[in-house]
């Protein structure tokens, strides 16, 4: 029987990888689909970096609660390329204009 961990981990994958072109979700909000704990949301990062398929993980699509993006100095154009191309507006400091509009929550 698989660990109640190991449950977890495969939800959070399944949901991460259904999030929607132009839509985003938050690392809490990821940890709360998958029946994550309060604390949940500080493992998604690890638990991502572990998936079997990494290539089908839309990493730009998960953000922090308040909005802002991820944008290393590695990778800044190439999300904000996609954020755009997907109709999400970034602003200079890396927050999502549309906020309310584009987060996404399971059903």
């Amino acid at each position: 029987m698989p660990s109640k961990s190991s449950l977890f981990s495969q939800r959070v994958w399944e949901i991460a990888t259904a999030i929607p072109e132009g839509r985003v979700m938050t690392y809490s909000g990821l940890a709360r689909a998958a029946s994550g704990g309060p604390l949940a949301a500080r493992s998604i990062t690890n638990i991502l970096s572990k998936a079997p398929n990494q290539s089908a993980i839309p990493y730009h699509r998960i953000v922090y609660a308040d909005g802002r993006v991820w944008l290393s100095t590695a990778y800044e154009k190439k999300r904000r390329a996609l954020y755009r191309r997907e109709g999400i507006r970034i602003n200079a400091r890396g927050y999502i204009e549309n906020f309310e509009e584009v987060e996404y929550y399971p059903q």
